[in-house]
């Protein structure tokens, strides 16, 4: 390494290691490691500012007013008494349910947008029952984090595999005459899922009591909807604008485009017809101070120290040590990619790891006779499932723990963080793993 790399990798994980502590506020902690990588020569701050994506900073403002929005219609706390309908007043399964359906509402929006339409379904329930929220908020993050590389839509991996490979939305279905990330993901999930259910029945949250007579007697008596005209026009400019997203290829422009142009939209038939349509929409100054703007900065820092390593070459030193493994044998080479990947996406945001290997195979796969497609495959099943190891790797889970923290009115250590976070790792990890040999290692050597 040249001294300027060692110095770049030692701010980084210093900064990294201060997040996930969180001895000082995460994004204190980042924004300092993003001012030093500057003072040191990693980047300057015009590279530091270059390198935040915010097409994708735009995308999350937008959502998250519009999902600010859905939370004031009364659908969450509606879909809530649904759901604990169905859960029988288990909590456990209750839990269980909204973290299953987050992971498959991912499939099509981003992460973080599904933890913020959701975790009002469980702060409704929360204030009725009395049971900690933080725990079922980050299995939700958990979830939404897993099953966004499923298929075409839900996250930035699948979507930089379409770009480098050309992969269309039936390819995460099928491909190369075998089952791909749709099916594989899903089989996973549904193992993880039912291993997470056993936990939450034997946590503090099965011992809560749930009095049906209270729970008939505040749905009755307090409906959660009460301005349908208003939850109606949310509504549609959701949907309106989550389809818009889903065909931004034939629309031509960026998704932040798409997604600021919805709320834009949303924000002005509020504000505009409010009053005739009898809309009462709540104030906007409101709406805009309720968005977590901490979280955005951690995001900007996030891209930036990532940049730094990116800018620094450190990213491609990684891959060039990766490349004789892979060309020695299919089934190690397969196996140190998806192992080594782990780890490194649990602290590092792994957008940027994860298409700077995704070249490095592609170029293999040009320059020898080896099937890229078992790798790539690894690649963007492990840089998902590991970066659930902490808040640097999923940003998501940030946000879940953040609201969660918020709600219940205190913070989590690290160490029950991780209580929470490495099961929930190893366990996909491990499963995708046998999965993804069986079906895509073993019949290609």
């Amino acid at each position: 390494m040249e001294p300027i790399q060692t110095v770049t990798l030692i701010v980084f994980l210093i900064t990294i290691f201060l997040v996930i502590v969180r001895w000082v506020d995460s994004v204190v902690a980042a924004m300092l490691g993003v001012i030093v990588m500057v003072m040191v020569g990693s980047m300057t701050e015009v590279e530091a500012f270059q390198y935040v994506d915010w097409n994708v900073i735009a995308i999350l403002v937008s959502i998250w007013l519009i999902a600010g929005y859905f939370g004031k219609t009364g659908i969450p706390e509606y879909l809530g008494d649904l759901t604990l309908r169905w859960s029988r007043g288990n909590v456990p399964v209750f839990v269980t349910l909204i973290g299953t359906l987050s992971g498959f509402i991912s499939m099509f929006i981003d992460n973080v947008v599904v933890v913020l339409m959701l975790a009002p379904v469980v702060f409704h329930i929360r204030k009725l029952y009395r049971f900690e929220a933080t725990g079922a908020i980050l299995f939700i993050g958990l979830c939404s984090n897993f099953m966004g590389t499923a298929l075409l839509l839900g996250d930035l991996p699948p979507q930089m595999l379409h770009s480098v490979t050309g992969i269309e939305f039936l390819g995460f279905i099928w491909h190369s005459g075998r089952p791909s990330s749709f099916i594989i993901l899903t089989l996973t999930y549904l193992v993880v899922v039912a291993v997470f259910y056993l936990k939450f029945r034997n946590s503090p949250m099965a011992s809560v009591t749930l009095d049906p007579a209270i729970h008939t007697d505040a749905h009755k008596s307090d409906p959660h909807i009460k301005n349908k005209r208003f939850a109606w026009v949310v509504c549609v400019m959701f949907v309106l604008t989550i389809i818009g997203m889903s065909l931004r290829e034939h629309l031509g422009v960026m998704l932040g485009y798409i997604a600021f142009s919805g709320a834009v939209l949303l924000v002005l038939v509020l504000e505009l017809f409010g009053k005739a349509w009898r809309l009462d929409p709540p104030d906007l100054e409101g709406m805009l101070a309720e968005l977590d703007w901490k979280a955005i900065g951690f995001y900007v820092a996030l891209f930036s120290l990532v940049g730094g390593l990116e800018g620094t070459h450190i990213l491609n030193i990684v891959a060039q040590w990766l490349i004789p493994y892979i060309e020695s044998s299919l089934l190690v080479g397969v196996s140190i990619l998806y192992w080594v990947t782990a780890p490194i996406v649990g602290v590092v945001e792994h957008d940027a790891y994860i298409l700077t290997l995704l070249y490095v195979i592609r170029d293999l796969g040009e320059t020898t006779d080896l099937d890229p497609w078992p790798l790539y495959w690894a690649l963007v099943w492990s840089g998902t499932l590991g970066s659930n190891l902490t808040i640097a790797g999923a940003p998501a889970l940030y946000v879940a723990l953040s609201m969660g923290e918020k709600e219940d009115g205190r913070s989590w250590s690290l160490k029950e963080f991780l209580k929470f976070s490495v099961p929930y790792v190893v366990i996909s990890l491990a499963v995708c793993y046998i999965l993804m040999v069986l079906i895509w290692v073993l019949p290609f050597m």
